[in-house]
């Protein structure tokens, strides 16, 4: 007689469990599988919500390493790699950061943006060494990002960055897990099953994008890159931009077009500073006097308060 297979070992990380509600997924409709997918996001939210508290100490912890110059780094494999190297890349053109101090390393290397190297997340070396490579210092704040939490190559990513005395931050998407353990500010973001097993790029995927938003725009308010709820540090590259610099410095001051148009251009296409040389009456080198001392900060530069870090 056939003796019945054994059964598989239960894996301890919610990401990779059997979605309860929806065993037939298969056999639903079109209409019926864009709701459910649509419908499953929702716990992605719900998971950075509950994240706040965390996310809020790793800022407070950073910001005085990034107020004395330290950078941001990134590090992952697969799709948690991908969202860092994204959110990395958006911060210079949104926030004017410098792109120098927001640096992005994936398993795999460059090739692995737009090419899976599944492989490459297993080699702990090679995640230190990719961080190595950085020269990580004590002000500088790595991002460690992985659903799991268990990638050796993050992992080695992480191990390099505290070596050097950088503070570390841990995304991760299940609880107890070694990322949560061995970072300085851990993170969970507790998405639970995904509606296809193990495919991480779901929901999970989506709660990471969702924190590395959450935590960087929240330092970049915090450093002051943005007034009121303006974006005043954006740097005009293009046509649409250029036209979106223009209505800031309108919104943020009043000024007719015209007027706004040439604070703008003899600020150099820099929106805060042409908005504190409107605001103010003073000309470009006074604004770009007073921001400095302000640290940055366009509110304290206008004197309408200040907000230390």
């Amino acid at each position: 007689m056939t003796e019945p297979a054994p059964a598989a070992s239960a894996d301890p990380r919610r990401t990779e469990g059997l979605h309860p509600l929806h065993p037939h997924l298969d056999a639903l409709s079109t209409l019926e599988l864009a709701q459910t997918f649509a419908s499953d996001q929702l716990d992605a939210v719900q998971a950075v919500r509950r994240a706040a508290p965390q996310l809020a100490r790793a800022a407070d912890a950073a910001l005085p390493r990034l107020a004395r110059g330290g950078r941001l780094l990134y590090a992952g494999a697969g799709t948690s790699g991908r969202l860092g190297v994204l959110d990395a890349s958006e911060l210079p053109p949104t926030f004017s950061w410098p792109p120098e101090r927001a640096l992005a390393v994936i398993a795999g290397g460059e090739r692995a943006i737009r090419q899976a190297t599944e492989g490459a997340e297993d080699d702990e070396a090679a995640g230190r060494q990719a961080i190595a490579g950085l020269q990580p210092a004590p002000d500088d704040v790595l991002i460690a990002v992985a659903a799991s939490g268990t990638t050796p190559w993050v992992l080695g990513a992480v191990a390099a960055a505290r070596a050097a005395g950088a503070l570390t931050v841990g995304l991760a998407n299940n609880p107890l897990t070694p990322l949560l353990t061995a970072t300085d500010c851990p993170v969970l973001l507790d998405t639970g099953p995904e509606l296809i097993s193990g495919s991480t790029r779901l929901k999970a995927g989506t709660a990471q994008k969702i924190a590395l938003n959450t935590l960087s725009s929240t330092l970049m308010v915090r450093l002051g890159k943005v007034y009121g709820n303006l974006m005043v540090d954006l740097r005009a590259g293009n046509a649409k931009l250029e036209a979106r610099a223009l209505r800031l410095v309108m919104h943020a001051t009043g000024a007719a077009e015209g007027v706004a148009r040439a604070a703008l251009s003899e600020a150099g296409g820099q929106v805060k500073v042409a908005v504190v040389s409107l605001r103010l009456g003073v000309g470009v080198p006074e604004a770009q006097r007073r921001l400095e001392a302000a640290g940055g900060h366009a509110r304290a530069a206008l004197g309408e308060g200040e907000w230390g870090l």
